[in-house]
C-alpha cells in the first residue's frame, strides 16, 4: 500500500520561513502541491528520481525542495514566504505500472502566513 507521511506546517509570519516533509515509499518523482482557499490546487514544485527539480513562477527563488532518498523522504524549505502562500500543501508521489503511471498523495498539512 502506497503511503505518504506528511509533517510541519503551521503558523508563519510574512517574511518568515517554515519546512515541510514527506516521507515516502520510494525513490520516485515528487512534487509538492498546495491549494489556496477557494483556489483549485497547484503545482509548487516538483523533483525526478534523479533530482531534477522544477519551481511555479510564484515560488521560484523562495522554496527550495529537496530529497533525501536516504531516508525517504521530500521536503520543502519555505522562504520569504507571502500571504498566497496559506494553503493546505499536499506532496504527491508518481509511481510507474506496467499499464502507466499512478499518483498517490499525502493528507496535508495546513501552512497559515499571518501579516
Amino acid at each position: 500500500q502506497v503511503h505518504l507521511v506528511q509533517s510541519g506546517g503551521g503558523l508563519v509570519h510574512s517574511g518568515g520561513s517554515l519546512s515541510l516533509s514527506c516521507q515516502h515509499s520510494g525513490l520516485y518523482a515528487m512534487a509538492w502541491y498546495r491549494q489556496r482557499p477557494g483556489k483549485q490546487r497547484e503545482l509548487v514544485a516538483n523533483i525526478t528520481s534523479g533530482g531534477r527539480v522544477d519551481y511555479a513562477e510564484s515560488v521560484k527563488g523562495r522554496f527550495t525542495i529537496s530529497r533525501d532518498n536516504a531516508k525517504n523522504t521530500v521536503y520543502l524549505q519555505m522562504n520569504s514566504v507571502k500571504a498566497e502562500g496559506t494553503a493546505i500543501y499536499y506532496c504527491k508521489i508518481r509511481i510507474p505500472t506496467s499499464k502507466g503511471e499512478s499518483d498517490y498523495w499525502g493528507q496535508g498539512t495546513q501552512v497559515t502566513v499571518s501579516s
